[in-house]
């Protein structure tokens, strides 16, 4: 047998058979890493054979760590941030007595906090996935071995064995159909935890093997399966069975994937091809690219900055060590001697350098990393919270699925959207048609104007019709009258409609159907048919019930040609009860046109009429057609397409060839319209995203003219646009010549600016995408997606690049998902902005991953989208809350934490810096080591937190009533370098003020009772206590919106200060500790004298008013926008002035529209196998004639100006 069925395979086989023999050994020892496979075989009830080549095992690993490499790999991984390895470097200095002035403590226990906090978090998700992995490696499964059914964990699954699932059971691993209850070895499964739909798919067993269905017939079954290596692509299968001498092509429609459930079939029987991390779930699983922020970017460029000041100060200070021990100490070194391994003044420098380098380590905390992540986990938790947000239709809240880019949905300038089902609803409904030249659907009164949605009449009553669906309405009874009258065009149209698709009937009870379509467009095609007379019954593998008019009408099928996104039509080709071949086809106008009979001229002008009636309408058309075949050629037709379907290699291809042969020289029935209705809110949202200056690019699959229409709807394109570019080139010459054309209207049209200087001597040194966006009036762009192909060529995407963002709006037709995500890939290549990217299918994940912020929608077509996303939600409208109020407040919140928290830090560590010139350099600290510590772990922690979590500028309501808040985001005003530099710069102010105040005021000073106040612990009192009371008034200062939170963090910090305090000088704890709290009584001592407390009144006021004056000016003579709302809210609750009314813009203009197909490849195969908000006027009025946003203009002219053109920084790195 091995001999006999060796005679038909390829000649690789005993060559390939030959290298794993050889390689056996090398993959014993080596078995951690399996080379790449070039096929798999797999051999029925043969594990001795499958073992051979060392396949992967049905047990499957998500977790990372176990008991024993837990601590060593979570620590290495820790490790691995650059921030925990200075920290633990600083650790190791503080061990070494020569030049640790700090207990080890103060650095282990924020350091062992932050280590501690990090891994109970990776250990706690790691033992949820070693849970899951074990909950589903111990599932189990029916394996036959050895002719009988045994009970096997699914871990112990091997490639090779044959296993029978039951209903409602999860597929163990990627399964070859054998046999099934079903008759003709069908089954139903669900692929909801593959691509997120819900609706029942179909599988079938091929005939050869759909017999084999009891287990004596299976255990002799021996057949060798060859096929492709284990890949991703879950919608393609390519292989063959050899059994018995024959090979039997297998495709994805034979295959049950792991992570299936078993529906409606009682039992069957698979083959295991693909096993546990090479299972097509698995391979699915990759980790997504990791996103960060601009500021996260930025952190660690200040990062590296403030490490390279600390060594500076470090440098300076042991400078002065070693000319302070040289010229000065060594005329102490009777009673200051120096330490034994010190030798030299040089040495002794050398030493404080990395003293001082421990002590001044403070300017960048540990604690800084872990508060971030905490108020980004807090700006997660609103966003899920927020009822704002929840869809009560799908009971969907908003997620955020990751916690790292909340700031960023405060900085976005480019918008890329999928249409259909993002900004429409993807619910389809039957609307209009044409049939033989006439149109329907339309309602006319009796003046014969066209009658509007509220003017019509009752809809069509469908009662004649016992299996009509009853929520289908359609509006013209002509189409009706038609069908009754016996039209013969009008039923040859309605009987394509319920043969040529690929939907599943189910029927629960007498006259009950439940049409399970794959996409909504073939669902209201076959309910239209339904509902006029022309009802689809059931199917079978070979054979399509269709009860015409109330008969039943069984029609042989014969092949389905399928569809997919290259062919953009499917056929069917049926026999009728009469023995007459005929084949029908459905598709896009644009390649079915192409395919017609040259005699159906005059009816496919009229039609074609029709179809851009329909466009401008923006519906979704189809073309129908169909051919009649003679038994002959269909015969010689078919033996072609069987081989085609046997080719080892260019499958798809020659399949293609031969479908192309048979549909050509068809006839022209009609046409079909179907309406995708705009969901709730997305004229609102876009025209208030526009206000924000945010840029929307449409990216879809559609027709142009669908997409244009779409457009107008939902105000991206107006009627007062200067012009709209349509760009549709199929050669690069013409793309680049179109380009070419739209630079210069623009540029022709804003010629002149003023006073008579013209563009190019008023920016003669700018770049040319500065001038092209400084261009008055607004245009469009609209591009095709074969021109879009050209377009996106090395050699053009520049010249394509500089058009689109001249324009106000840009919509890309016809679009495959790998261009989606090249067009999102150019803006983030050339332009310094942040990109996000929204959709709803699979087709938009590519997109999604590739853009800055990926926004998934729950909607129609599965949760893929979502499951790729960082942030989901169910409908378009809620995209401007998650910007203009989530985004705009987290970015405010993180900046201003920011700001504050290196602030905060410089004032506490640059006091160090002046102490070293008044304590010969000797690296001793002004504070104790236990403020040190617990300065920002629990004294100036909490509240800064609590800012950063809470804090806001102006109500939610203001946010979105004035888009153009937004803006200071876009510019990255609010944190930057110029930021950085003055937050430093007040930093250091306060901390010479915080030193030199206090040691003023002590050189001279006595107690009460007449003894000198100036000693070492009684300064440091003071200095500490004048800190924590500056930063604490500083954050009061800078917090916009107290809440009770707020006003108990900074409160109770200082409380807690003053409690420890008095507390670590308390005859307690010296009792306890005498050697660790030496100073008893000292802080009662310190500050019961009033000269201490006037001293650090003096400084507070001193160090405060500063700052109080400038943003009194500021707010006064140039106050923000945010400050003038804050103004006018404040009038407005005096004056209790009346609500401006809402109002709505309504479109008057028309264009076209059209088709688009939401369909996948492969069901015909499967078959035939035998198988308003609306906008406040304030909101819509512009904000042009403010005086507070002209400094936002002028901003924004500069960074035009200045930002590197596409033209000429490729090659600079870009902000994300």
């Amino acid at each position: 047998m091995e001999q006999r069925r060796g005679e038909n395979r390829p000649e690789s086989w005993g060559v390939s058979h030959g290298i794993a023999g050889t390689l056996l050994g090398e993959m014993a020892l080596c078995a951690k890493k399996r080379p790449p496979e070039e096929e798999r075989r797999a051999r029925a009830n043969d594990r001795e054979y499958n073992e051979r080549f060392q396949y992967a095992s049905n047990c499957i690993k998500t977790s990372k760590y176990n008991i024993l490499t837990f601590l060593p790999v979570n620590l290495f991984e820790q490790f691995q941030e650059v921030a925990n390895t200075y920290f633990l470097f600083l650790l190791i200095l503080q061990l070494i007595p020569q030049i640790s002035s700090l207990s080890w403590f103060t650095t282990i226990v924020p350091l062992v906090l932050v280590l501690t906090i990090t891994a109970v978090k990776d250990a706690t998700d790691d033992y949820f996935r070693h849970k899951s992995d074990n909950q589903v490696n111990n599932r189990q499964s029916q394996v036959l071995i050895n002719g009988i059914l045994q009970q096997e964990q699914w871990m112990n699954v091997c490639v090779g064995d044959i296993i029978k699932l039951e209903n409602n059971q999860f597929v163990a691993a990627d399964l070859l159909l054998l046999s099934s209850s079903e008759p003709h070895g069908l089954c139903y499964i669900e692929t909801a935890e593959l691509d997120g739909e819900t609706n029942m798919k179909v599988r079938q067993a091929i005939p050869v093997t759909s017999e084999l269905g009891d287990i004596s017939k299976l255990a002799k079954f021996d057949g060798e399966v060859i096929c492709e290596p284990p890949n991703n692509k879950l919608d393609k299968f390519s292989g063959t069975l050899y059994w018995k001498e024959n090979k039997f092509p297998l495709s994805n429609q034979n295959m049950l994937l792991r992570g299936c459930v078993l529906r409606n079939t009682e039992w069957c029987f698979g083959l295991v091809i693909f096993a546990g991390p090479d299972t097509k779930l698995m391979q699915n699983s990759g980790r997504t690219k990791f996103k960060r922020t601009s500021i996260d970017r930025l952190m660690n460029t200040l990062v590296l900055w403030i490490f390279g000041f600390l060594v500076c100060m470090g440098v300076i200070l042991a400078i002065g060590n070693a000319i302070w021990e040289h010229e000065v100490g060594t005329r102490f070194q009777v009673y200051l001697p120096w330490d034994e391994a010190v030798d030299s003044a040089f040495f002794s420098g050398f030493l404080s350098f990395w003293s001082y380098i421990i002590i001044l380590n403070t300017v960048v905390p540990i604690s800084l990393y872990v508060s971030v992540e905490v108020i980004r986990l807090g700006h997660s938790y609103f966003i899920n919270w927020d009822k704002k947000m929840f869809c009560m239709k799908k009971r969907t809240p908003a997620e955020a699925r990751t916690t790292t880019l909340n700031e960023e949905l405060g900085q976005v300038e480019y918008i890329f959207s999928d249409k259909t089902g993002t900004l429409t609803q993807n619910i389809m409904v039957f609307n209009k048609c044409s049939i033989n030249g006439r149109s329907y659907g339309d309602v006319f009164d009796v003046l014969g104007h066209k009658a509007e949605l509220g003017e019509r009449p009752e809809p069509v009553n469908f009662s004649f019709n016992p299996l009509a669906d009853k929520k289908f309405l359609f509006w013209d009874p002509t189409l009706l009258e038609a069908v009754k009258m016996g039209d013969p065009h009008t039923h040859e149209f309605f009987r394509l409609l319920s043969l040529c698709h690929t939907v599943m009937s189910e029927e629960k009870n007498e006259g009950e159907l439940y049409y399970k379509a794959q996409s909504p467009d073939e669902g209201a095609l076959v309910t239209a048919a339904r509902n006029f007379g022309f009802v689809f019954r059931s199917r079978t593998p070979k054979t399509i019930t269709v009860h015409e008019m109330g008969t039943a009408i069984t029609y042989q099928l014969l092949a389905i040609l399928d569809f997919n996104n290259i062919r953009k039509r499917m056929s069917v080709i049926v026999r009728n009860p009469e023995g007459k071949i005929r084949l029908y086809c459905k598709g896009a106008d644009t390649i079915l046109l192409d395919r017609l009979h040259h005699s159906t001229q005059e009816l496919l002008n009229t039609t074609t009429d029709h179809l851009n009636e329909y466009a401008g309408e923006g519906l979704r058309t189809l073309v129908l057609a169909y051919k009649d075949l003679d038994e002959e050629y269909y015969e010689e037709w078919a033996e072609r397409r069987l081989q085609a379907s046997l080719a080892q290699d260019s499958r798809e291809d020659r399949l293609a060839s031969v479908y192309e042969e048979v549909e050509s020289d068809m006839l022209l029935l009609g046409a079909t319209a179907i309406e995708d209705k705009l969901q709730q809110g997305v004229p609102e949202t876009i025209a208030l995203l526009t206000l924000a200056n945010i840029k929307i690019w449409v990216l879809t699959g559609d027709k142009q003219e669908t997409a244009v229409n779409i457009g107008y709807s939902c105000k991206m394109l107006t009627d007062d646009m200067t012009e709209v570019f349509i760009v549709t080139g199929h050669t690069v010459l013409e793309v680049r010549e179109e380009l070419r054309k739209a630079r210069e209207k623009m540029m022709d049209s804003s010629r002149t600016v003023g006073n008579g200087f013209t563009y190019q001597e008023k920016l003669s040194s700018s770049k040319l995408t500065s001038v092209l966006e400084a261009v008055a009036g607004e245009y469009a762009l609209v591009i095709n997606g074969h021109s879009l192909a050209h377009a996106l060529e090395a050699d053009m995407e520049l010249e394509f690049l500089e058009t689109a963002c001249a324009c106000k709006a840009v919509i890309c037709c016809r679009v495959t998902p790998l261009q989606k995500a090249q067009v999102v890939e150019l803006v983030k290549k050339y332009k310094k902005a942040v990109t996000l990217a929204i959709g709803d299918g699979a087709n938009d994940v590519s997109m999604i991953k590739t853009a800055h912020i990926g926004v998934g929608i729950s909607g129609q077509e599965g949760i893929q989208a979502v499951l790729a996303s960082d942030y989901s939600f169910s409908q378009f409208k809620f995209l401007q809350r998650l910007l203009l109020v989530h985004g705009r407040w987290s970015y405010l919140r993180m900046c201003k934490f920011l700001c504050y928290f290196f602030y905060k830090n410089f004032a506490f560590t640059m006091v160090h810096f002046w102490f070293g010139f008044f304590c010969g350099f000797s690296a001793q600290t002004v504070y104790d080591q236990y403020f040190i510590t617990l300065y920002n772990i629990v004294y100036t922690s909490l509240p800064v937190l609590a800012m950063g979590v809470f804090d806001q500028d102006v109500p939610e309501q203001r946010s979105m009533e004035y888009p153009k808040l937004y803006e200071p985001g876009q510019l990255n005003l609010l944190f930057n370098k110029r930021e950085f530099f003055i937050c430093i710069a007040q930093g250091i102010y306060t901390s010479v003020l915080m030193f030199f105040i206090p040691y003023g005021a002590f050189a001279e000073a006595t107690r009460d009772d007449g003894t000198q106040l100036a000693d070492y612990q009684s300064f440091a009192v003071t200095v500490a206590t004048s800190l924590v009371i500056v930063v604490s008034v500083q954050i009061g200062l800078d917090t916009g919106y107290w809440t009770a939170i707020n006003h108990f963090f900074i409160w109770g910090s200082l409380a807690v200060y003053f409690a420890i305090l008095f507390a670590m000088h308390s005859n307690g704890l010296f009792d306890m500790f005498p050697n660790q709290f030496r100073f008893v009584g000292n802080a009662q001592n310190t500050l019961a004298q009033p000269t201490v407390w006037l001293t650090i009144v003096l400084t507070t006021v001193v160090c405060i008013m500063p700052v109080v004056a400038f943003r009194f000016l500021r707010l006064n003579l140039k106050p923000d926008l945010s400050d003038t709302v804050r103004y006018t809210q404040l009038v407005r609750k005096k004056q209790k002035a009346q609500h401006r009314c809402m109002r709505r813009v309504g479109r008057t203009g028309s264009r076209r529209s059209g088709y688009a197909f939401s369909h996948q490849e492969g069901f015909g195969e499967l078959i035939m196998s035998g198988k308003n908000m609306r906008l406040s006027s304030l909101a819509l009025s512009g904000f042009t004639t403010r005086s507070s946003s002209s400094w936002i203009e002028s901003l924004r002219r500069k960074k035009s100006d200045s930002a590197s053109s596409p033209s000429g920084g490729a090659d600079k790195p870009l902000k994300g």
